[in-house]
């Protein structure tokens, strides 16, 4: 089986735990889209490890890791992460392939990024400032650089002087960069990277023929996509399963199923809408008690509860198949679970979640509340282990979503996972998936 990881909300799902928790079963696990801005945090035997941009089967033995061309890739954030994990006892060396169509994030494209981003004032996205979008503008705009580029040295030097003569007009007064210098560091980077090249499209059309199972690593979430999200308050890739095929090269045939990873609440990082967010103490208690700071920035998520029209919207969009429900040990001892289930926007109900984010401006949230349970989660090894009640708040989740949970995140490490949907789990990553 080859199975596509996906965002259900707004990313910061915990989709590096699932993934690293199911990768052995696969031969290769590929990442299709998104830059060094999405982290995704691993717990391995108390030890905490944040993937930037390199797919969190790395830690695995014996599993090769793919960056597709629907990535963008910043040299020098790829190699510190490398050293990184060598350090911590991670051989990423001839178990890392990158694709030979990615683009390459360069030094400019932060520059590029600030300026855009304080030039918005109060209309800003709250990117991470990391030169990603930008990156993708000058993917789009066709002036892009590719790591197949990179081999041609003096055009290389010709591209790289004329970004930087842009970068340092439209940057003003700032200290300018010297092109040369620029240049001959991203020269050396390519030299270093060019041995990890490869067209990750044969590479995986071959490890399809030959029957080895692929998983494929989504990045951020549904509603940052640059398509289904909360436009303009999104990133800019195909952050939903439609990304996968095209991040990596492969056909819609390849992909099997689809598991969405939800958070048994809302989180979002940046600015834009969260229909369900908690303002005040109950904000800042749901952010303490769910650790909820980001991986690679540390920023503060803003925190609301369950929202069903954005999940359905996810189903939909994704094709999801089923669910991996994480942080549901969140919630534990609290004595009432609200859901939302639709907005009210004045005279309106809206069950769907809408294209126009403006409208949200003029919603809120309709709660459906539900008991609580004062008996951990945390802990439970076992469907029958868990309280009724949140048995009760998994089913519910269900029906207002339309697709069924088939695993369950109790806590942040490996071993805290319950299999709640045996048959399928069993036909989508084999037998024993738990130990």
């Amino acid at each position: 089986m080859n199975i596509a990881v996906v965002g259900a909300q707004w990313g910061d799902e915990g989709k590096g735990k699932i993934v690293d928790l199911v990768a052995p079963r696969f031969s290769l696990v590929a990442r299709s889209a998104g830059g060094h801005n999405a982290g995704h945090t691993v717990y391995v035997s108390g030890r905490k490890f944040i993937l930037r941009l390199i797919p969190s089967g790395i830690l695995h033995e014996g599993v090769t890791c793919v960056i597709g061309n629907g990535v963008v890739v910043d040299l020098q954030a790829l190699f510190d992460e490398v050293e990184e994990l060598d350090r911590a006892g991670v051989t990423v060396a001839g178990r890392l392939v990158i694709s030979d169509r990615a683009h390459v994030i360069l030094p400019h494209h932060k520059d590029l990024d600030r300026l855009s981003e304080t030039a918005r004032g109060a209309r800003k996205i709250g990117t991470t400032s990391r030169g990603i979008g930008p990156a993708y503008e000058d993917k789009i705009a066709r002036r892009g650089l590719r790591m197949c580029d990179l081999a041609d040295v003096p055009a290389l030097e010709e591209h790289m002087r004329r970004v930087i003569e842009l970068r340092n007009r439209l940057a003003g007064d700032e200290a300018p960069l010297d092109w040369r210098a620029t240049s001959a560091k991203v020269t050396e980077l390519a030299v270093r990277v060019r041995p990890w090249l490869a067209d990750v499209s044969v590479l995986l059309d071959r490890a399809s023929k030959e029957g080895k199972p692929m998983l494929f690593e989504g990045a951020q979430g549904t509603m940052l996509d640059i398509d289904h999200g909360t436009y303009p308050y999104v990133t800019s890739s195909s952050a939903t399963a439609g990304g996968v095929c095209t991040g990596l090269g492969i056909g819609p045939g390849t992909v099997n199923a689809v598991l969405g990873i939800l958070k048994a609440y809302t989180t979002r990082v940046g600015e834009g809408p969260l229909p369900t967010e908690l303002l005040g103490p109950e904000g800042e208690a749901l952010r303490a008690r769910g650790q909820e700071f980001g991986a690679v920035t540390g920023r503060p998520r803003r925190c609301g509860w369950f929202d069903a029209v954005v999940v359905r919207h996810a189903v939909r969009v994704n094709g999801i198949d089923g669910f991996a429900l994480t942080k549901l040990d969140v919630l534990d001892g609290l004595e009432r679970v609200p859901v939302c289930n639709a907005y009210r926007c004045g005279d309106r109900v809206v069950t769907e979640f809408p294209a126009d984010v403006r409208l949200l401006e003029h919603c809120e949230p309709i709660l459906d509340w539900m008991p609580g349970w004062q008996a951990p989660t945390r802990g439970a090894t076992s469907v029958a282990a868990l309280p009724d009640a949140a048995r009760a708040y998994i089913a519910r989740l269900e029906a207002l979503t339309g697709a069924a949970v088939v695993l369950v995140s109790t806590g942040p490490g490996r071993d805290e996972t319950i299999v709640y949907d045996a048959p399928r789990v069993e036909t989508w990553f084999g037998e024993g998936l738990l130990g």
